[in-house]
């Protein structure tokens, strides 16, 4: 077998505009393509970070997260930064609470964790 790298992520969102606006305008995802899919009254937001995608699903009347994040399941969505004091700034002047930064046990590296509007846990990790 020979996979060469995660292609995409996809995640499903309660409010498709709010989700939209959050990983576009404030994380800075650039849109590869939209969709409105008629058949099913859903939105397919394809949005691109690096080398990675991010499938964005605006599904009316979706079921909430079981728990945070100890569900089977995805549990969070992690960033690689170079400086995290300084993209919490930014975050923090866009609205975006988050944690207190601590250090990862298994890598000695700096982390922290904040939420998406549908509450999924993202990390910020140096």
């Amino acid at each position: 077998m020979n996979l060469n790298a995660i292609h995409h992520i996809a995640i499903i969102v309660s409010d498709y505009e709010k989700s939209k606006d959050f990983y576009v305008n404030k994380l800075g995802f650039s849109i590869i393509r939209e969709n409105y899919r008629e058949s099913r009254d859903d939105y397919k937001l394809d949005l691109k970070l690096g080398d990675v995608e991010l499938e964005i699903f605006g599904i009316k009347n979706s079921p909430k997260r079981v728990s945070r994040p100890e569900a089977c399941g995805l549990r969070h969505l992690a960033f690689k930064v170079e400086n995290i004091e300084e993209v919490i700034k930014e975050l923090n002047s866009k609205g975006i609470e988050t944690e207190e930064v601590r250090i990862d046990e298994f890598t000695n590296k700096k982390m922290t964790f904040f939420r998406d509007p549908d509450d999924l846990p993202l990390e910020l990790h140096e």
